[in-house]
């Protein structure tokens, strides 16, 4: 039996930070969704998220690294990732504009089915039969929340779907490089390319913030930062396929934060489409973990 990691010895340490970060992070679609509706252009909202990200991350990367880590020895593939998640980012917080946090975010769950489903391609892993029918069913729950026929589709629908498969992809290409740097530079260097990226675009939409809107800007790099710190850290404590499910609390948090700020509340179906999805990601992190702990696996 392989040996565990000391780091990885305390995993009710890493369910703990992996709620409490699903506890926070549905605050950064609220101040995204206001700010959306005092008419900020969406690009900046984007452009602040990764900023703020970059300059709040600076100072450790200072002292993991030194002056030699500020700059990524990959930059082109980490310019693709960033692009990726400035368009994952830009396309949820503008389906925000259309629909409920939670609605939104619930569609935007999609995004574990999606690397799935595009593992064999990108990666090379292999998915068996049992996963494919449980990406399958997921992609059920997906349509039971959208109900393509039954109700007029809705811009933000589009929009969280094209969210979800852009952070899929951000996902695949950043397990590509796992282990090779710390998590906390490549945030970093994600954050930094993202800012210079999204800079050449805001200057042409920029929207002079007000005071209370600065803070409101800042406070979502400060979200975003601390909330990916609790990720990273929970990492350090519990395994991927343990902490992977436990990502669909935020959808708690997401509708009682909708609920409280916005009156937004999901309907039935939502919540019947998002167990289905929340049983489907169980089913594959549960595979996933059987069929690690297995000498000779067999088909997931």
């Amino acid at each position: 039996m392989t040996q565990i990691p000391m780091a990885r010895t305390r995993p009710i340490i890493g369910v703990g930070l992996i709620l409490l970060a699903m506890t926070i992070l549905p605050f950064l679609d609220v101040v995204a969704k206001t700010l959306g509706q005092q008419g900020m252009p969406v690009i900046q909202i984007v452009w602040a998220r990764m900023a703020f990200g970059a300059a709040m991350t600076l100072p450790f990367v200072l002292r993991l690294g030194g002056a030699a880590a500020l700059w990524p020895d990959r930059p082109a593939y980490h310019s693709l990732r960033a692009a990726l998640l400035i368009l994952a980012t830009f396309f949820f917080f503008f389906a925000l504009k259309f629909l409920p946090i939670a609605d939104a975010l619930a569609i935007f769950f999609v995004q574990p089915l999606v690397v799935t489903a595009l593992s064999p391609l990108v990666l090379g892993e292999h998915v068996g039969p049992r996963r494919w029918a449980a990406v399958a069913v997921g992609f059920l729950g997906t349509l039971i929340i959208i109900r393509p026929g039954m109700v007029e589709v809705n811009p933000g629908t589009l929009l969280a779907l094209a969210a979800g498969t852009c952070l899929a992809l951000y996902f695949l290409m950043t397990r590509r490089i796992a282990g090779q740097t710390h998590a906390v530079i490549t945030t970093f260097h994600t954050s930094l390319i993202g800012t210079a990226i999204t800079s050449v675009a805001v200057v042409f939409v920029w929207h002079p913030p007000s005071l209370p809107q600065w803070g409101l800007l800042v406070l979502i790099g400060l979200i975003a930062t601390v909330g990916h710190f609790l990720i990273v850290r929970a990492y350090d404590h519990a395994e991927a396929s343990l902490l992977a499910p436990l990502a669909y609390t935020e959808i708690v948090m997401a509708t009682l934060a909708g609920w409280w700020f916005f009156g937004d509340f999901p309907d039935g179906y939502t919540f019947l489409g998002v167990a289905i999805l929340i049983a489907c990601a169980i089913y594959i992190s549960v595979r996933e973990r059987g069929r690690k702990a297995t000498i000779a696996p067999e088909a997931a």
